[in-house]
């Protein structure tokens, strides 16, 4: 049983591993700690491809911009390079 709403210590994690997938699968992420600290999440593949799938690209996402009508206009300053304290 997970300890603290979905996170396992690394032990009862890999005793538990079964479970804890069954959990990512019906419950959502499960979180794993290591030594106290945490270290991986666990999600179902479902989830996975939710969150790590890319919608558009640069050019649709800068063409859908609210302020691409906003006459928003911006100066580039060409001054030198700034002085490197050594």
């Amino acid at each position: 049983m997970a300890s603290n709403n979905g996170t396992w210590g690394l032990a009862e994690a890999k005793a538990h591993l079964s479970e804890v997938i069954e959990l990512a699968i019906t419950k959502g992420p499960q979180a794993i700690t290591r030594k106290g600290h945490p270290a991986v999440v666990v999600v179902s593949a479902e989830e996975w491809v939710r969150k790590s799938s890319r919608k558009g690209n640069l050019a649709e996402f800068f063409a859908s911009s609210p302020l691409r009508d906003s006459d928003l206009e911006i100066e580039r300053i060409k001054d030198g390079p700034r002085p490197i304290d050594l």
